[in-house]
């Protein structure tokens, strides 16, 4: 068993060392404000160089803080939770590489360097969804390839038009005259990797890898790439005036979205993972309003108490015996209690309850959305989907807490596991404190102060307690009814996203490549391939047969015939 766990645990240690030894480093970056390129030239041919540009500042130390904090937490956890398999040194290597990949997207400010990361993230992310190798991982592994390859192009064509600019320096941009196409490919490409409407789909397919990746994919890697990116490039893209709008609109549809299907959802993974998208929503829209420093201040509060959820339902999933339904759940808090107050933490930080991590970034953001020139529309479906944030997380406490218990009771030997205790424990002190000491940082950026009135100022917290009440009435409701049946239906699919994003594109090439094979394979190729010639050849052989046959019989009648002129002039004579 030790050796096993060899691996998982000198990862885990050097990540958590490494975010303490730079956490220094990082506040004095944050204070200060500054910025240090490194710039090394690979090679340099007459006038053409190949250069590689490293950048040390604020956004990519905090960054990178953040990231090997939750992913030393999270390969703590996994020294446990993976310690039955038998390949635990592939799957940590795995995890390592991930977070490499993630380091390297936010550490190089070179948009053709900056593929290393990104299509890094890619590739590892469909070698972790397909870990189980079973015939559902395989599934949602192609799905997130393939919705992930189409940010990979889009980042191609953008570095294809930035040669115009002679260089692919985020920081050096300007504005140019295909820079509108430049900004449309650059967003398409962070919101496949941010999953936002139309590309939402991959997201809850992502769950079918285990619990520590889905800890890691949707608290603070993949998922959040696109929505750094866009804030690295921010200074460039909002100089087209439809950017912002455009955000606004398509990152509210997905807050909305993922917020009304979470509440319709019963696989416990499934409704964090919704409440991941809803969140990447918040952060899109805070961008979509100009706020990109709330936007990563949201990133990190989020990317805390979200790896915390994660744990705390891998836990839970582990103890009962694999089952992810939380009709199946009650009264957990009993048998688990430190994962209970732990995924209770984590989901009133979520819903941006007072005083944890969520309510410092979100609460902002929403304060910040009143006060903001925005559509009264935009305001009512940003409030109704906060509202739905609260219902599904409460739902998910009831469910946990005070819903009678429907199967034999939990084995509760996780509780007692030491590497289970300190990673959850770690991320929920983190997940209470981290957004009150990361504010006083994160206000300096917008030093601007605003006044509002009680009542839009309490309007957060009713929400959040509207929330709650419909949470407390709908959570235990008949689901049996045919109309309750349907609307079930069309929420948990993401408003049909997942069948028409999945089902259109594989029917169609099943199809083509069955009538490929009837037409082509079975058919032409047929005909004039193999089995035609066999059919030529075979005819032709005939007929010369035949024709040999023929000239055989007319040869000795000839000869006969000879015979007979010869015998007749013979007699004659």
């Amino acid at each position: 068993m030790f050796t096993k766990l060899k691996s998982s645990s000198i990862s885990s240690l050097f990540l958590l060392m490494y975010s303490i030894i730079i956490f220094p480093v990082t506040m004095s970056f944050l204070m200060s404000q500054d910025s240090i390129l490194f710039e090394w030239t690979i090679l340099q041919i007459s006038s053409c160089t190949m250069t590689f540009i490293f950048i040390i500042d604020s956004i990519s130390l905090s960054f990178s803080n953040v990231v090997c904090l939750i992913s030393g937490c999270v390969m703590m956890f996994s020294s446990s939770y993976m310690s039955h398999d038998p390949f635990l040194k592939r799957f940590t290597w795995l995890v390592m590489l991930f977070v490499l990949s993630m380091n390297l997207l936010v550490f190089i400010p070179s948009l053709p360097a900056l593929l290393l990361g990104w299509d890094g993230l890619g590739i590892v992310s469909f070698a972790l969804v397909i870990y189980y190798q079973n015939m559902k991982s395989l599934g949602a592994g192609m799905i997130t390839v393939l919705a992930n390859r189409i940010g990979d192009v889009m980042i191609l064509i953008s570095i294809g038009l930035l040669v115009l600019q002679g260089h692919w320096g985020i920081m050096l941009m300007w504005d140019f005259h295909l820079s509108s196409w430049v900004v449309l490919t650059l967003t398409i490409a962070a919101m496949t990797k941010s999953a936002q409407i139309p590309f939402s789909s991959w997201l809850p397919a992502a769950m079918a890898a285990p619990t520590p990746v889905s800890a890691l994919v949707h608290s603070s890697t993949l998922v959040t790439a696109g929505v750094f990116l866009l804030i690295r490039f921010y200074p460039f893209l909002e100089t087209l005036s439809a950017f912002k709008p455009t955000l606004l609109f398509i990152s509210v549809l997905t807050l909305l979205m993922a917020g009304i299907g979470a509440n319709y959802e019963n696989d416990l993974k499934k409704v964090i993972a919704l409440s991941t998208l809803s969140q990447l929503g918040v952060m899109m829209m805070s961008l979509g309003m100009g706020m990109q420093h709330l936007a990563l201040f949201h990133l990190y509060t989020h990317a805390l108490f979200k790896a915390l959820l994660f744990l705390c339902a891998g836990t839970i999933i582990h103890n009962s015996s694999n089952t992810q339904d939380i009709r199946h759940m009650g009264l957990i808090s009993q048998q688990a209690p430190l994962t209970i107050a732990c995924m209770n933490i984590a989901n009133l930080s979520l819903c941006g309850a007072p005083f944890l991590s969520g309510f410092y970034s979100k609460d902002l953001i929403l304060e910040l959305s009143l006060v903001s020139p925005t559509s009264f529309l935009m305001i009512m479906l940003i409030f109704l989907a906060t509202g739905m944030t609260a219902a599904y997380s409460f739902r998910l406490s009831f469910c946990s807490l005070w819903s009678y218990m429907k199967n034999s009771p939990l084995h509760s030997k996780q509780e007692a596991d030491p590497y289970i205790n300190w990673a959850t424990t770690i991320l929920a002190l983190a997940a209470i404190a981290a957004g009150f000491f990361m504010q006083s940082v994160f206000i300096t950026f917008n030093p601007v102060p605003f006044i509002m009135p009680t009542m839009l100022k309490l309007l957060t917290i009713f929400v959040i307690l509207l929330g709650l009440f419909s949470a407390s009435i709908i959570w235990d409701m008949d689901y049996n009814n045919k109309s309750m049946n349907k609307m079930k239906f069309f929420f948990s699919t993401m408003w049909f996203l997942a069948p028409i994003s999945a089902q259109p594109l594989t029917k169609f090439s099943m199809v083509l490549g069955t009538n490929l094979m009837k037409s082509i394979d079975l058919g032409w190729m047929e005909i004039l391939g193999g089995q035609g010639a066999n059919i030529i050849t075979e005819k032709l052989s005939q007929q010369n047969q035949k024709i040999q046959i023929k000239s055989f019989n007319f040869f000795i009648m000839l000869m006969l015939l000879g015979i007979f002129m010869i015998l007749m002039l013979f007699l004659s004579h």
